[in-house]
């Protein structure tokens, strides 16, 4: 077979493979289209059944219809499934509110060095001698829980008297492993020490996000609460969430973030309690109900692939507590399948906000936003070089970190006896 003979048998063999699946191309495109899974809310339920769903793209695959899934079949065959998730019709109370939070941390955490007078000539430090890196967590000493900086200083003195080593369980990261440090007399002070600076509680200020009134549940602040030294994330024994009064703003520019002051009291303001302290904010139950004048009757959920971009508005505080709305703006909304922090671009375009604070200003983390007369989110970040931008997180995320399901339990189908 020549050059010339080849070339055409090359392209016969290409024009017959494209006239192969050229018929093929059109339900494949169809195949790729039907998404694996549907959210719907109440009233879109009864329609799912139909070939009128909008949910649903119109195929001319066939389909095979069940309480909870689409079967998409080509030919007779099955070759897809779409789940249906039906939404619950929750309704969240907005939040809005200055909260001050007081966190008790997991063990007690390690904040630096310090050296220990031996005697003149010598100083060390024995806990850095251990292998105590900053970060660490002290879970345990001598096999006793240590949940307060007291607990630790107890066993130390202990330990020192009897010229004994303290046996600690540290966790550093995912890992937890064991070290011994023998203490040592610091003679300036008259105290046995381990040269280590450590802490047992954080506090801080943000915003209430949302109240769920049928479990109680509720979600602030949008984002986790670090360690101010070590900026890790602060693992908690148990916590406090509080009512706090915002007593001025210190206003933010480019580079610099502005940030709330506010003033609470752990014993007189208590709202509740602090379960959990994640990535999407802190969390955990109120004692009484939140109340929102302005949403008494509550506000339902918007889901991510519901967002729009455009106006939306934002509650917050930003003197006494005084609840009040600004506008806003959703630059970008960025849906995902699985959870993400930063799950919209949001930019405040009110007037009055921006006079006031220059933007999003620390303290105004997990203020909710509200779009269509649905919670759509919570503020999050600030962008340090535009303080009248930032991110926001999408509430689906921060309801599944509380605990609070947002889908129809699945029904029970008959068995047959």
């Amino acid at each position: 077979m020549d050059k010339k003979q080849r070339m055409k048998y090359i392209l016969g063999s290409m024009l017959l493979l494209m006239m192969l699946v050229i018929p093929l191309l059109s339900p494949l495109q169809e195949y790729i289209s039907i998404p694996t899974e549907i959210n719907l809310t109440s009233s879109q339920t009864a329609n799912a059944q139909t070939d009128e769903d909008s949910s649903v793209p119109a195929l001319s695959m066939d389909k095979m219809n069940t309480s909870d899934a689409i079967f998409h079949e080509y030919a007779g065959i099955p070759v897809k499934k779409t789940d249906m998730k039906r939404l619950k019709d929750i309704r969240l109370v907005p939040g809005g509110q200055s909260v001050g939070v007081e966190l008790q941390t997991k063990g007690v955490l390690v904040v630096g060095h310090h050296l220990v007078s031996e005697d003149k000539e010598r100083q060390t430090s024995p806990g850095e001698n251990g292998d105590i890196q900053v970060g660490d967590i002290l879970l345990k000493g001598n096999g006793k829980e240590l949940n307060h900086m007291e607990d630790l200083s107890g066993i130390v003195k202990e330990a020192g008297e009897k010229n004994e080593e303290v046996k600690f369980d540290v966790k550093r990261g995912e890992e937890t492993f064991k070290t011994s440090i023998k203490p040592q007399i610091n003679k300036s002070e008259d105290q046995y020490q381990i040269g280590l600076y450590v802490r047992d509680s954080a506090a801080g200020i943000g915003t209430m996000t949302f109240y769920d009134p049928d479990s109680k549940k509720y979600g602030a602040l949008g984002h986790v609460i670090a360690d101010m030294d070590t900026k890790k994330p602060i693992e908690i024994h148990e916590g406090t969430i509080v009512n706090s009064r915002v007593t001025s703003i210190q206003k933010g520019n480019q580079g610099v973030p502005g940030e709330k002051k506010a003033e609470f009291s752990l014993t007189d303001d208590r709202m509740g309690t602090i379960t959990k302290n994640s990535s999407f904010g802190v969390f955990g139950e109120l004692e009484n109900p939140l109340k929102n004048e302005k949403y008494k009757e509550g506000l339902p959920i918007a889901l991510d692939d519901e967002i729009e971009e455009g106006p939306a508005e934002i509650l917050t505080v930003l003197n006494g507590d005084k609840l009040q709305s600004f506008d806003v703006e959703i630059i970008r909304n960025m849906p995902k399948d699985s959870p993400v922090t930063k799950g919209m671009i949001v930019k405040i375009t009110d007037p009055e906000l921006l006079d006031k604070t220059g933007g999003i200003v620390q303290g105004m983390s997990g203020s909710p936003i509200i779009q269509n007369d649905k919670i759509i989110g919570a503020v999050t970040h600030v962008f340090v070089n535009d303080p009248t931008s930032g991110y926001g997180v999408h509430i689906e995320w921060m309801l599944k970190e509380a605990g609070v399901n947002i889908y129809e339990q699945e029904q029970e189908h008959d068995k047959a006896s």
